[in-house]
């Protein structure tokens, strides 16, 4: 019955998208992967993706930790093994596929290994202790891939694979996330063409107008999924449908394929989830959520969106020392599916989420503030010529701290407490490897590539890093054992429950502060984070906030105990001090009762 439902579904997708006759004939192919699809892989799928509290995922490159004589993913496991065990539930390894550029988003080969990296044999081995997220750079390929190679010699069928374009096409309103030339000259055996290049002159966009582009990617996601896939990251994803005369961003045909895609994923493995890497604002991000199918349930998109006004919204908190915009914004937030948070990545921190939530002054105030901190900024051309910054290119730890005056105490308490805020928030955490570390900007790194990125992605040698840790006395050491206990705290609270409900408290403005709570509204914690430099105080009336008027509540990070007076909390923060506080007694108030 599900299966009936499912490919009626997948049809009318394919309908929709190309019309009837290609899609009976798309459909035909699309059915044959489906039904070879391994048995044993079926019988293991299980019910749709469950996520819960306990669930935290690392953003890291296969090659972040390299150890003389060994494969670096065998390196990321040892690191993973012995620093993160019972912390982190995922592993997204960015990708490890062989490439051309972009440091890995430039794909030579999908099924493959990097074998500077390692193995199939090493990616497997993690996905027996990890949920695994793998990238689907499904928007473009390397112009030294198999693929464009054959399309340059104008064989069949991938002289239809990447879109050639037309010279009477209208280009005009084609939104660029970088300013590169859209179109790229190449010489072909049928002479020179010009080719659709969104990203870069290595990236060449696939062509998914063609009905065999699409079912080709089918048919490597699923590959995915037997090779240990939990999560399949759609990378670039608004810019994957072209049609002349538009933006080409946010298209309903790229929302169809999506569709498809999910549709697709719950007849064979129910239990993989969609990601959508969207950089845009606020109300577009949601959109790759899609709707609710009434047939199953079940989001008809990606279950996860990446939430990325939260990393400008938290700079702008602590630079302003107020947390207004932060909590207003918090307590719009809507959806039907589940947030990954993140405040750190591997690219830069992008400013377009927060063109309509910041003002143009208080986005320039920051842009400054992160040149200020030894941070690039990345730029691309308005319709008008000008220059507009898009992307912050800076470490996390140095954008929330000045490294031309340091005070470790302090600076580590600051950046500690944008990572509580972070796994506060209702959602999935998604933590860049070097906010474990509290890593400063690697201006070397931006030399040796000539990237402005390359600022946010220093390589370890392993065997010096572990003995830093080891000693734990260095900043590094540090940061890493806060962070860890932060999250072997985090994944005991049902009301950190990625569905749970979540309230802004709004007590003062220099404290960001929500309540959060279970599924089943019990279990509540108050979180509470000070963005300021100076001891803020914070009176909370529980019965107005219509929390439980407990005895006791403790704070599960430091420790104390709060005892309400009049069923309210009177609670003075520290300087950029963090609380998570839970009733710790089953004996409320008599004056309530």
């Amino acid at each position: 019955m599900i299966e009936s439902m499912v490919s009626d579904r997948i049809l009318s997708l394919l309908a929709a998208l190309y019309g009837q006759p290609a899609a009976d004939a798309a459909w035909a192919r699309i059915r044959l992967h489906l039904e070879s699809f391994p048995k044993e892989l079926l019988s293991r799928s299980g019910q749709a993706c469950q996520l819960s509290e306990k669930d935290a995922i690392l953003i890291t490159y296969g090659d972040t930790f390299t150890c003389l004589g060994q494969p670096p993913l065998q390196t990321l496991a040892q690191f993973a093994g012995q620093w993160l065990e019972g912390a982190v539930s995922g592993l997204h390894i960015l990708p490890f596929y062989p490439f051309s550029s972009d440091d890995g988003f430039s794909v030579i080969d999908y099924r493959q290994v990097d074998p500077r990296l390692g193995s199939w044999e090493d990616i497997s081995n993690l996905g027996q202790r990890y949920r695994l997220m793998f990238d689907g750079v499904i928007n473009h390929v390397s112009q030294h891939s198999a693929w464009f190679q054959a399309y340059l010699r104008q064989e069949a069928p991938y002289r239809d694979y990447f879109i050639t374009a037309n010279p009477d096409w209208d280009l005009s309103g084609v939104i660029r996330p970088r300013t590169l030339p859209l179109l790229t000259d190449f010489e072909t055996e049928a002479g020179t063409r010009q080719v659709w290049t969104t990203f870069s002159a290595d990236q060449i966009d696939l062509n998914y107008a063609n009905p065999r582009v699409l079912i080709e990617i089918i048919d490597l996601l699923l590959y995915y999924v037997q090779r240990g896939a939990g999560i399949i990251r759609l990378d670039a994803i608004a810019y994957l449908w072209k049609e002349p005369g538009t933006s080409c961003i946010h298209l309903p045909q790229t929302h169809l394929v999506i569709k498809i895609l999910r549709a697709v994923l719950d007849w064979v493995a129910p239990h993989v989830i969609l990601i959508s890497e969207t950089n845009v604002p606020h109300r577009e991000n949601i959109s790759y959520f899609g709707e609710r199918n009434p047939a199953t349930g079940r989001i008809d998109e990606a279950q996860l969106v990446y939430q990325f006004p939260l990393a400008p919204l938290i700079l702008h908190s602590f630079a302003a020392q107020d947390a207004s915009y932060l909590c207003e914004w918090t307590a719009t937030l809507d959806a039907p599916g589940i947030f990954f948070n993140f405040i750190a990545s591997h690219d830069g921190i992008g400013v377009q989420p927060v063109r309509d939530l910041l003002t143009e002054t208080e986005v320039r105030r920051l842009v400054e503030r992160i040149q200020a901190h030894g941070g690039l900024i990345s730029c691309k051309s308005d319709a008008n010529g000008r220059q507009i910054p898009y992307e912050l290119n800076i470490s996390l730890y140095d954008a929330l701290n000045d490294p031309a005056h340091p005070d470790p105490h302090t600076d580590m308490h600051r950046f500690l407490a944008a990572q509580v805020i972070m796994l506060s928030l209702a959602g999935v955490p998604g933590i860049y490897v070097h906010s474990l570390f509290g890593s400063h900007n690697c201006l070397p790194c931006v030399q040796d590539s000539g990237r402005a990125r390359s600022i946010n992605r220093e390589k370890f040698d392993y065997t010096t890093l572990k003995t830093e840790l080891e000693q734990g006395k260095s900043q590094r050491a540090n940061i890493l054992a806060a962070y860890r206990r932060l999250l072997l705290i985090r994944r005991q609270q049902p009301a950190f429950h990625p569905e749970g409900a979540q309230k802004v408290l709004c007590c003062n403005p220099s404290i960001f502060s929500i309540a959060r709570f279970d599924p089943n509204q019990e279990c509540p914690i108050v979180c509470m984070v000070n963005v300021s430099p100076t001891r803020s105080a914070c009176h909370l009336d529980l019965r107005k906030q219509r929390l439980p008027d407990y005895l006791n509540w403790q704070d599960l990070i430091a420790g104390e105990i709060y005892h309400p007076a009049n069923s309210c909390l009177e609670i003075t923060l520290a300087p950029y001090q963090s609380c998570w506080l839970t009733p710790c007694s089953n004996h409320r108030n008599a004056s309530t009762h």
